[in-house]
């Protein structure tokens, strides 16, 4: 069986002349039909007169310049107008008359440069066109001649319509393009500032630690090991942000769950934050976007955690319901803040937009007592 498909994909792939060649062909051979002469567009009123030699060479100006129609807009009008005035001339009245109103349409629609100049021009050219159909016995009368004249000026109306629709169009698609390139840029920003923030601080805390631990040699050790552990996760997570980018990636694997809660409670303690960790039902698996972002919005609080509180004691809280996620990382004020590297605050406005964009709940206050907490409510579906 022939594939439809892959022969429309080809038509498609042809050159515009070459698709719009068919349908001028067409055009000319019904005007050859006994059954459609006299049947063409016509100003004047004159006696349709029978075909002679010079009927066929009316037929192919009115026809073959369709195929142009498109690519050479100007061009394609010129020949059909002329092609219209001998036909109206000779009183021919062929069928390949209507490629007039065509031709006006394409124009219209497609012409690039001088559209003014070509309107004013088909306009004057109109009044001798008239006048002459006058002089050789057509009894239109004024008003038929207007009537004509405004049935032309609405085909080009139309096409300069179809122009302003594709134009807008063509606006509206360009201001999607770019706001899908902006969010791209948003996330792909969002996702390196979560990993790199989260590990480099990590390390940053557990280097300036190590400084205090010369006389400690096995304290000293477990402290690099910890660092270059950190170093390799950092790596790994950045490797899979960059496969992400990847047009033939899928954006789900491998994508960090609710259920790595531990790994990243495990490692911030490590760095030297005292972390109690408390969790209440199971992630739902496979994982979805609430698990990836209740994972973010605990690794965003420790990784503040460390910069403004190293040392102090922080209890994150995560609750799987039925239909959504809670989270609650609370962080004494009591911890030291030397040697910690700053923030830019991006961290928490962009879990606010993730958090937001699943239409729930976020919040980043700091507590009476002195600290700091953060909640959030993820709205979650649990598997059937």
């Amino acid at each position: 069986m022939i594939d439809l498909r892959r022969v429309t994909d080809l038509w498609r792939q042809c050159d515009v002349v070459v698709r719009d060649l068919p349908f001028g062909l067409l055009l000319a051979v019904a005007s050859l039909l006994p059954a459609l002469h006299g049947k063409g567009t016509q100003v004047g009123d004159l006696p349709t007169r029978p075909f002679d030699a010079l009927a066929f060479v009316v037929i192919a100006l009115e026809c073959l310049p369709l195929a142009v129609r498109r690519r050479w807009p100007a061009v394609c009008l010129a020949l059909v107008s002329l092609g219209f005035a001998l036909d109206q001339f000779r009183a021919y009245h062929v069928f390949a008359s209507n490629a007039m109103p065509i031709a006006l349409i394409s124009a219209g629609a497609h012409l690039e440069r001088h559209r003014r100049v070509t309107v004013v021009l088909l306009s004057m050219a109109y009044v001798p066109l008239a006048l002459a159909l006058s002089r050789l016995g057509a009894t239109e009368r004024v008003e038929g001649y207007v009537v004509f004249y405004l049935a032309l000026a609405l085909a080009w109306g139309i096409g300069a319509w179809l122009r302003s629709t594709r134009a807008a169009e063509a606006e509206r698609r360009r201001h999607v393009a770019e706001a899908t390139r902006a969010a791209e840029r948003t996330r792909i920003a969002r996702e390196l500032h979560d990993v790199v923030t989260h590990h480099v601080t990590a390390m940053v805390v557990q280097a300036e630690a190590a400084r205090y631990l010369t006389a400690a040699p096995d304290r000293l050790d477990a402290t690099l090991s910890a660092i270059t552990d950190t170093g390799r996760r950092a790596i790994t997570d950045l490797r899979h942000m960059l496969d992400l980018l990847k047009a033939d990636h899928d954006t789900d694997a491998g994508m960090p769950s609710a259920g790595e809660l531990r790994t990243l409670v495990e490692q911030t303690r490590r760095a030297g934050q005292p972390v109690e960790f408390a969790e209440e039902g199971s992630p739902a698996e496979p994982a979805g976007s609430a698990e990836f972002v209740t994972y973010r919005v605990v690794q965003e609080a420790l990784t503040n955690a460390l910069k403004h509180a190293h040392g102090s004691r922080t209890v994150v809280r995560v609750r799987y319901g039925e239909k959504e996620i809670s989270v609650a990382v609370s962080t004494d004020g009591s911890g030291s803040r030397a040697g910690s590297p700053g923030g830019s605050g991006r961290g928490l406005a962009g879990l606010r937009e993730r958090v937001d964009a699943l239409g729930g709940e976020f919040s980043a206050d700091r507590q009476a007592g002195g600290g700091f907490a953060v909640r959030a409510r993820v709205p979650a579906g649990r598997p059937s």
